[in-house]
């Protein structure tokens, strides 16, 4: 039997359930004397099972953040821009201290600026309004990482070509769960790692002959994802990763126990 080779692990992020009242009152009395809310909450359970199951880079958040973003961007009433966004950031600073505590050098994942669905009703530009509010993303993102947070992954519900150019770094990664050929296109001009998911592996190996790809990252791979993109790449240019929307208690483990190939 062919001897079998261990892939690099990592977290995209995760959407963990919503604690009911009394579960969240329990939890919220046991961290007394720092703030604790429900999103302190579900950042906490986005992360905790990620680490006995020996995720190799564990990542904390969701497209749950979204409320603490829109809490702490001034300037934004009711999802709608008033004025000049400014970021008010103790909240988001504390936060990434909690992140910090549970495993030094973690990612978090927050939603992509255009998944806030903030409408611009001061701006009145596109241009102006796409500087303004990834502005405010780049002051946020620096100031987590101030705090200890290795890298961000921005989750989007489509691609952003100008968010990604504003955007894109080596420690900040976008991320589309469910893409297609115009997305992948997209990321590509900005990013030569990229996280796809099995039907959309057979696109990405297509687009590698128009674009550099230094890294896939496979989203709950099956073995035949594995085999595809060992076909293309070596090992070390190949993770398997996951973004838990359900049932993350076992998730993660099972994402460890299948992240393999033959050698």
């Amino acid at each position: 039997m062919a001897k079998r080779l261990k892939l690099a692990t990592r977290a995209l992020g995760a959407e963990p359930e919503k604690p009911d009242v009394t579960a969240l009152a329990a939890w919220i009395a046991e961290h007394r004397g720092k703030m604790a809310d429900i999103t302190t909450y579900l950042l906490d359970r986005s992360m905790a099972p990620q680490i006995p199951a020996g995720i190799g880079i564990p990542c904390a958040g969701g497209k749950f953040y979204a409320d603490r973003l829109l809490a702490s961007i001034d300037g934004v009433v009711d999802r709608k821009a008033i004025c000049d966004l400014h970021a008010d950031m103790p909240a988001i600073i504390e936060d990434a201290a909690g992140i910090v505590v549970q495993k030094r050098k973690s990612w978090c994942a927050l939603p992509a600026p255009h998944v806030l669905s903030i409408t611009d009703a001061y701006y009145s530009d596109a241009d102006e309004w796409s500087d303004a509010i990834c502005g405010i993303y780049k002051t946020i993102l620096r100031a987590m990482r101030d705090m200890g947070i290795a890298g961000h992954v921005l989750i989007c519900d489509a691609m952003d070509g100008a968010e990604c150019a504003a955007l894109a770094r080596q420690n900040v990664f976008f991320f589309q769960p469910k893409s297609d050929r115009a997305g992948l296109e997209i990321i590509l001009e900005h990013q030569q790692k990229i996280a796809v998911g099995n039907d959309e592996l057979p696109i990405l190996i297509e687009l590698m002959n128009e674009y550099t790809v230094r890294h896939i990252i496979l989203v709950d791979p099956d073995q035949q994802a594995i085999a595809l993109a060992r076909s293309h790449l070596d090992p070390d240019q190949i993770s398997v990763g996951g973004y838990c929307t359900d049932g993350c208690e076992q998730y993660w483990n099972d994402l460890v126990a299948h992240a393999e190939c033959e050698r």
